[in-house]
């Protein structure tokens, strides 16, 4: 297989391709959020997370956010999940990795949600952990459906 087969197929291969963010839950987000600001000179954004940038090392000219927010306890995002926390991570080919995730008969919670920034999709692992699985838009590319 020459290369440029194989750069075909580990674009379209339904995979993790890295970590699109990390949340996780807190009595007071707003005191959590403010703690980090001040001690840790992490920014929040007006959606209140905050955004951190890296490169597709395949790609150099394409910037990735990475998403970091505090939730309120009872804002209940994470369940089913029990857990203090979720992981998003990102993924190529969103349709093809649900289909692979269910034919292994792992629990896909909803349907894929399409905005402009990207699908969604979440799933819950061995462990009871609740899984967001992100592929952003490609730049360009509008996602939306409405």
């Amino acid at each position: 297989m020459d290369n440029k087969q194989n750069e075909i197929d580990d674009n379209t291969t339904p995979k993790v391709t890295g970590i699109g963010g990390i949340f996780f839950y807190s009595d007071d987000a707003a005191e959590t959020k403010e703690w980090y600001t001040k001690n840790l000179g992490i920014d929040i954004n007006d959606w209140g997370t905050s955004s951190f940038e890296y490169r597709n090392i395949n790609n150099p000219e394409e910037i990735i956010p990475l998403q970091w927010a505090p939730f309120k306890r009872e804002s209940g995002y994470f369940a089913p999940s029990k857990k203090e926390f979720m992981i998003n991570y990102t993924v190529q080919n969103i349709e093809g990795l649900v289909e692979k995730l269910k034919q292994n008969g792992v629990t896909v919670l909803d349907d894929i949600a399409s905005y402009d920034y990207g699908k969604f999709v979440h799933i819950i692992d061995t462990q009871g952990n609740k899984i967001e699985l992100w592929e952003p838009a490609k730049a360009g590319n509008n996602t939306s459906e409405g």
